[in-house]
């Protein structure tokens, strides 16, 4: 309702009006920028949808991969033609738990800010089209990405911002229809969760798993997932990265060498304050020396 709000507003603001209306249109411009804004944090400060029931999964950090896979089986089992997005923190994440997927037979396919736009879209169409039925992916997917029978949503991490929770979850449920949303909450993430409920203004229900199943399973995930993370190493995919992201200052117009020659000033300046003064405890001896004798 709310972006149906904002684009009806935005078709009432004139642009080039007659001299006679300027001040008028101007008034009515900013009443409905005003309008756009009010509009647009009510969506944020609370979200609620009958059709999308929120869960959480309360998870060890070092057992949250063994749950995912378990959770993607289950689903799986139960309903072979659902589609799945699963949200992670990096791109490197991203790749990691879509190759480590896939080794377990699941139609796995990435999207992330590490890829070319050509790519992406040739993945997004793939999952559109249900050639692939989970999609793992980065915030870069969280907003302005209209999927109507995506049916679950899995956060691998919690969100750091309740913002961003919202704009993830907002990828199911649509248009009238139902959707999940789970969240894997680790020993570290439990406060990320109370703002999120403060947000929402509801309570997550914790979602129900067979802990023995997934503990099962718990050495052969772990395993799969190192042998994917040495496998990613030896593709420089770090290195990639930083390509990347030069090239992005660029296009900015900042320049990444001043950014980099500051990053190793304000090391050096860290490191020297880490290392402690060891010349005071020798005059000190000096002193009591001369004292004794």
């Amino acid at each position: 309702v709310c972006m149906q709000l904002l684009w009806l507003f935005s078709k009432l603001v004139v642009k080039n009006p007659p001299p006679y209306h300027r001040h008028e249109s101007c008034f009515d411009k900013g009443l409905i920028l005003f309008l756009c804004h009010m509009a647009l944090s009510l969506s944020v400060r609370v979200w609620r949808v009958e059709e999308l029931n929120q869960r959480f999964i309360l998870t060890p950090e070092k057992v949250k991969d063994a749950y995912l896979v378990h959770l993607i089986q289950k689903f799986q089992d139960e309903h072979d033609d659902w589609s799945i997005v699963i949200f992670t923190n990096t791109c490197k994440n991203c790749q990691i738990l879509t190759t480590m997927l896939r080794q377990f037979n699941f139609p796995t396919i990435s999207l992330h800010s590490m890829m070319k736009q050509r790519q992406r879209f040739a993945n997004l169409a793939k999952f559109k089209s249900n050639v692939f039925k989970i999609l793992i992916a980065t915030d870069v997917a969280a907003r302005g990405l209209d999927i109507p029978t995506v049916q679950v949503v899995i956060n691998h991490n919690s969100p750091g911002l309740p913002k961003i929770y919202i704009h993830r979850v907002r990828r199911t449920a649509r248009a009238g229809r139902h959707g999940v949303a789970i969240t894997l909450v680790t020993q570290y993430d439990i406060h990320l969760i109370n703002a999120i409920e403060e947000q929402i203004q509801a309570k997550l229900k914790e979602f129900a798993v067979e802990e023995k199943e997934a503990l099962k399973i718990l050495t052969q995930v772990n395993v799969t997932k190192r042998q994917c993370e040495i496998r990613l190493e030896s593709t420089d995919f770090d290195e990639k990265k930083k390509i990347n992201k030069r090239k992005q200052m660029i296009l900015e117009g900042k320049d990444p060498d001043l950014k980099e020659k500051r990053r190793n000033e304000q090391e050096k300046i860290r490191r020297r304050k880490k290392k402690p003064n060891k010349k005071e405890p020798k005059k000190h001896e000096a002193k009591t020396t001369a004292v004794d004798s």
